[in-house]
């Protein structure tokens, strides 16, 4: 199949913008809890949707009092918390553009976002992010004004705008278009300078209000339960700014977890409730990591390894179900599923806090085996498939027939086309408006509607896409093969001692790899054979690790032809990481600077081999 549609669930409207509905909700219902938020003691306080109103207009009259005026950009520089959403509708409610800014972002990663759209106004959480801005703020002669959340910037703005009538800020709301930008959000940056992407309120509305009229089942549980969901994803990243949206517009109570440890995740999870969570691969990985470590740590390894194998076997039964493919589980296996059930895919969902029955997964490619195991213990995760240029998921898995390994169908209102390369081209209302001040990278993207994503991928019979890799990562060996790094990468990942795979090979004769390990995995599996963690740069040379590592490699060549596996590997004593510029904030490879800083290593790999 080469071109696949969903037709729209919802029209977006054709007046209006975002904050608008934050004042219709708290007309209509004013006791709505809209919000959770924790107070000084860490316990959970609710948000009714009159307040929310309340708070959004008094800070929208502090900003107008300060300067801010319609159509200038305010960046937002801070950790995932209630007042980002805070300040994303104030400043939609009088016409102003956030721009986010990632809050582990460089001295010179912010400078260049700042000047690059035009910024007059910064919001920061602390004194660190302060400092950030003030070291480069005299080469940004636009940037006025600076406000610190943990300073008291909400207070000291809602007294500004004292002065300031409510039917201000309403003129100003009343003058926002669909077709008004709403937000400047800067791409990850993998192969150069991000780019910043506009995208309009029309972009989020389509977005968010098809995706709430598509998935709506998945936010409950159970029939009656009031939908929740605690958003730990930055909110820096186009992914949590939709969830932001979407769960405001479809009345979804909204939380925040600014921090992403295991220490401080979890018992936000308890402690909220949450009755679906949207987050990237990498957190069910650590959830999985932590659930199989603990039931070693008590002995009980083997029987975690068999539940894991049961839950396997039982989602792929009613995945097959669910495509008429088979009459789904047996009453064995059904069995044998209750048994686990009770002794260790409950515990599973009570670390998501209990209520969880549902999750979406984006940003990077998720384990076909590892979203089986979630959905047969009772979380089905739906991964979906989106770039900051469709403002979040363009495609997703539809609830009940979840085709695991694959991104899904097109979510409502998009279309799907496969070019002549394989390169994926989406079509839909949240494609965004075009690249800030760059018309000649907007028409190298976007053809008669089309927006060209530069990923290769492939649409089965049913309309489900599988990613396959980067155009602009495909490697060409010196013998002429072409080779997608990202399927191999991915399935030496998936063994648990490793942390990052890269894969090279351009022009030389074999394909090679630079591997890291996970430390906390390899310092418990050590453990658990009685051996001591020696020190790191003599671990990366053990010989039972690199064992380990080797079967990892096997398992993933087993998967292309000899002329595709990897002939060599090098485990490296560092690991990739964002501060060492190997990563964007959103956890993706930076494959050239990987290269770059471990040239040396690269050659290793080729010297003197054939």
């Amino acid at each position: 199949m080469r071109e696949f549609t969903v037709p729209p669930l919802v029209t977006s409207p054709h007046v209006g913008g975002l904050a608008d509905t934050v004042f219709a909700d708290a007309e209509r219902d004013p006791g709505h809890v809209a919000l959770g938020r924790r107070d000084a003691d860490g316990a959970w306080r609710d948000v009714t949707a009159a307040v929310f109103r309340d708070e959004v207009l008094a800070l929208a009259k502090g900003l107008l009092a300060e300067g801010v005026r319609f159509g200038d950009r305010v960046a937002v520089m801070s950790r995932t918390r209630y007042e980002w959403t805070l300040f994303d509708f104030a400043l939609w409610s009088i016409g102003a553009q956030p721009v986010p800014l990632y809050p582990t972002a460089s001295a010179e990663q912010v400078f260049w976002i700042l000047r690059d759209a035009g910024v007059t106004a910064c919001v920061v959480e602390h004194e660190d992010h302060a400092m950030t801005v003030g070291s480069v703020v005299d080469r940004l002669p636009r940037l006025t004004r600076l406000w610190q959340l943990d300073a008291g910037a909400v207070a000291a703005l809602t007294a500004a705008g004292e002065r300031i009538g409510d039917e201000v800020v309403h003129r100003h709301r009343r003058a926002v278009t669909p077709s008004s930008p709403a937000t400047v959000v800067h791409t990850s940056g993998t192969t150069g300078r991000p780019r910043g992407c506009v995208l309009t309120h029309a972009n989020f509305m389509a977005e968010a209000d098809n995706v709430v009229a598509r998935y709506g089942s998945v936010f409950r549980s159970r029939p009656g339960d009031e939908a929740a969901t605690l958003l730990f994803l930055p909110l820096a990243h186009v992914f949590g700014r939709m969830v932001q949206v979407a769960a405001v517009r479809g009345r979804v109570k909204l939380g925040h977890q600014p921090e992403l440890t295991a220490a401080e995740l979890l018992p936000a999870l308890r402690g909220f409730r949450p009755t679906f969570v949207l987050a990237v691969p990498y957190v069910f990985e650590r959830l999985f990591a932590e659930a199989r470590r603990t039931a070693e740590g008590a002995g009980r390894g083997e029987p975690f390894g068999k539940a894991v194998d049961v839950a396997v076997r039982y989602a792929e039964a009613r995945e097959r179900r669910a495509f008429g493919l088979g009459p789904g589980p047996g009453a064995a296996l059904r069995g044998r599923h209750r048994l686990y059930d009770r002794l260790v895919y409950a515990k599973v969902r009570e670390a998501l806090g209990g209520r969880v029955r549902h999750a979406m997964s984006g940003g990077s490619a998720m384990d076909r085996r590892l979203g089986l195991f979630f959905a047969g213990a009772g979380v089905s995760v739906l991964e979906g498939y989106g770039l900051t240029e469709t403002t979040g998921a363009a495609v997703a898995n539809p609830p009940g027939r979840t085709r695991f390994g694959t991104v899904g169908q097109p979510v409502p209102g998009t279309s799907v086309r496969l070019a002549d390369d394989g390169e994926v081209w989406l079509r839909g209302g949240q494609v965004f408006a075009g690249y800030l001040d760059d018309p000649k990278a907007t028409e190298a993207v976007l053809r008669d509607g089309w927006l060209a994503t530069g990923d290769l991928g492939t649409l089965d019979a049913d309309g489900y896409l599988t990613i396959t890799g980067r155009k602009k990562e495909i490697l060409v060996t010196s013998g002429g093969k072409s080779v997608s790094p990202l399927p191999l990468e991915e399935r030496v990942r998936a063994h648990p001692l490793v942390a990052h795979c890269v894969v090279v090979g351009n022009d030389r004769p074999y394909v090679g790899a630079l591997i890291t390990l996970d430390q906390e995995a390899v310092t418990h599996w050590l453990r658990m054979r009685g051996r001591p963690a020696p020190e790191w740069t003599v671990l990366v040379r053990d010989p039972d690790v690199e064992a380990e590592v080797r079967r990892a490699v096997v398992a993933a060549n087993t998967m292309v032809s000899q002329a595709e596996s990897i002939r060599a590997f090098r485990i490296l004593g560092g690991q990739f990481t964002e501060g060492r510029g190997l990563l964007t904030p959103s956890l993706k490879l930076r494959r050239k600077a990987v290269e770059e800083v471990y040239a040396r290593e690269v050659e290793e790999l080729y010297r003197g081999r054939g």
